[in-house]
């Protein structure tokens, strides 16, 4: 086999972006995290036939799992099946007809594209492999139609919301009195709410995780939800940047920018013209 079963990493090959959470496949808390149910998966098939399933077994299936989550075959289904998801999730929460329906994806595309990768590495049988057009739901059709209206609130407040704090923030700027401290003012707002942000997701952070079921709690659940929230991390970190950027600037201008009261010169008294002396008369 060229480069073995692990083979060797390889260029993502080119099209669409990959997701967020396509760093996650080489994550070894991920990792662990999928080879468990996989490896119990196939044992599962494995003692539906006729032989008892000993330790051995179980330990050989289990290791092959672990190995299988470090090749390029499972980086690339993860990427597929992440975008696969990602696309279905997105249809079903902007699509208001598919109202109290749940949320599907098809697996055979995943599928295949694992055979084919497998293929190219000259795995043995793995043309063998077949491909079936699996449904699997993502999302239950109620928590799908809850978030459909979270979806659309946020979907509306991500556009507006900003919107209107510039607005306001120009106009209490060209209103105030002192335009100079409405600037600094409003740099210090601005990175206020940057470490609020980047508050609430510590906080979304802990709840989140500490809330999820037994199988997928851990560090497993911890770095699908960093790679899921680094959008809003960076951002909250650069409207800290800014706001005190702003800020500092604003105040430093205003204190070098200030001309000292200089006190115009004394002048000195002016003395009053004597009184004209009386004319003399001649006797």
């Amino acid at each position: 086999m060229r480069g073995g079963w692990l083979g060797r990493a390889r260029p993502a090959p080119r099209g669409a972006a990959p997701p967020p959470t396509a760093p996650l496949a080489g994550d070894p808390d991920v990792r662990e995290a999928v080879a468990e149910p996989l490896g119990a998966g196939v044992v599962d098939q494995v003692a539906a036939g006729p032989g008892p399933v000993t330790g051995a077994v179980r330990s050989f299936v289990r290791d092959a799992a672990r190995s299988f989550t470090r090749t390029e075959a499972f980086r690339e289904g993860w990427v597929a099946a992440n975008r696969t998801v990602h696309r279905a999730v997105l249809r079903a929460l902007r699509d208001d007809a598919a109202a109290g329906r749940p949320v599907t994806v098809d697996l055979a595309p995943v599928t295949e594209r694992v055979r084919d990768r497998l293929a190219r590495d000259n795995v043995p049988f793995a043309r063998r492999i077949p491909v079936r057009h699996t449904e699997v739901t993502v999302v239950p059709a109620r928590d799908a139609d809850r978030l459909r209206k979270g979806y659309h609130v946020l979907d509306v407040a991500a556009f507006w919301l900003p919107l209107a704090a510039v607005a306001f923030a120009v106009a209490g700027i060209l209103l105030a009195a002192c335009r100079r401290r409405a600037v600094t003012a409003a740099g210090f707002g601005t990175a206020l709410g940057g470490a609020l942000l980047g508050l609430a997701v510590l906080l979304g952070r802990r709840l989140t995780v500490t809330d999820l079921p037994g199988p997928v709690d851990g560090p497993a659940a911890g770095a699908v939800y960093d790679a899921l929230t680094e959008t809003l991390r960076t951002a909250a970190w650069l409207l800290v940047a800014l706001g005190l950027t702003v800020a500092l600037a604003s105040w430093l201008t205003g204190r070098h920018g200030r001309v000292p009261h200089r006190r115009a010169p004394a002048k000195p008294p002016t003395r009053e013209p004597a009184p004209p002396e009386p004319p003399r008369t001649r006797l």
